[in-house]
């Protein structure tokens, strides 16, 4: 509409702040499909349907009737193929908006287990690397996992270190699956996540890890994963593993994912916020 009108109208008209607020949105909104998309298996076939796209206006440019006829019968089905072919990014396109603009409407649950519950999953964590046990233990932030964890063996049990090696344990019958912890609870356990479609991922990387890069690219959850073959610890989020981490910094990827502070940071805002009442007082 724009685009139609003399130079300077168009100009005068771009400057009012309705229009370049309209552009601003169209700009992040690109920018943020372009991110989503960037390094996943979206980005070749979005290029391939934009290569259909061009052969479609150049044949009708240079009038190649049976290719245009070709071409046109198959554009008609290009909204259910985008839908099919990228249902999983389209999925976390709309978790993604969702978990940004809902902070309004709803509390937020990060840190909900408290200091000590982290150090359990870091403790259980270590020792079963330690005797190269592997283990895939699943946090859950804001979206929920229920359909994960009703498709395992539910526990509902207080999270403790014992637990967690008990249950990672290759004799034991739960052993094989994720363990979902929800809040400050194991919900289920032997629980099966979908794995990752990512091509580029390294060969080194198993069942187990494909896994937990899967979930964290379906929701917001966040997985630490022991290799039984090498006894390495990985953290993983958004899709991102972490490889090869001790105990200090697991526990520190941990918290920062889930944003909270250490304790000795929390005692110092305390005892910042009591000797502020006490000058108020005075």
């Amino acid at each position: 509409m724009l685009l139609a009108l003399p130079y300077t109208e168009f100009l005068r008209r771009l400057a009012e702040p309705r229009n370049i607020a309209d552009i601003v949105l169209v700009f992040l909104l690109v920018y943020g499909v372009l991110k989503l998309v960037r390094g996943t298996r979206a980005a070749p076939m979005a290029a391939g349907i934009a290569a259909l796209a061009f052969l479609r206006w150049f044949s009708r440019k240079e009038d190649l009737a049976t290719l245009e006829f070709v071409l046109s019968g198959a554009l008609l089905y290009i909204g259910f193929a985008i839908i099919v072919l990228f249902q999983s990014e389209i999925r976390q396109a709309l978790t993604t908006f969702g978990n940004r603009f809902r902070l309004p409407l709803a509390r937020r649950h990060h840190g909900q287990f408290g200091e000590g519950v982290y150090d359990e999953i870091v403790l259980a964590a270590t020792t079963l690397a330690s005797v190269k046990t592997g283990a895939l233990i699943v946090i859950e932030r804001n979206v929920g996992l229920k359909n994960l964890s009703d498709g395992g063996v539910k526990l509902n049990a207080e999270l403790s270190y014992d637990l967690l090696v008990s249950i990672f344990n290759p004799a034991a019958p739960l052993h094989d699956g994720a363990v979902v912890i929800q809040r400050h609870r194991i919900a289920a356990a032997s629980c099966f996540l979908p794995l990752t479609l990512n091509p580029r991922l390294s060969k080194d990387l198993g069942t187990r890890h494909r896994a937990a890069i899967g979930v964290t690219e379906d929701t917001d959850a966040v997985a630490v994963v022991v290799s039984e073959e090498t006894g390495l610890i990985s953290f993983v989020q958004e899709g991102h593993i972490k490889r090869g981490l001790d105990a200090t910094k697991l526990r520190a990827a941990i918290f920062q994912a889930l944003e909270v502070a250490p304790k000795k940071a929390r005692d110092k805002l305390a005892d910042a916020e009591t000797e502020t009442e006490e000058i108020a007082s005075m």
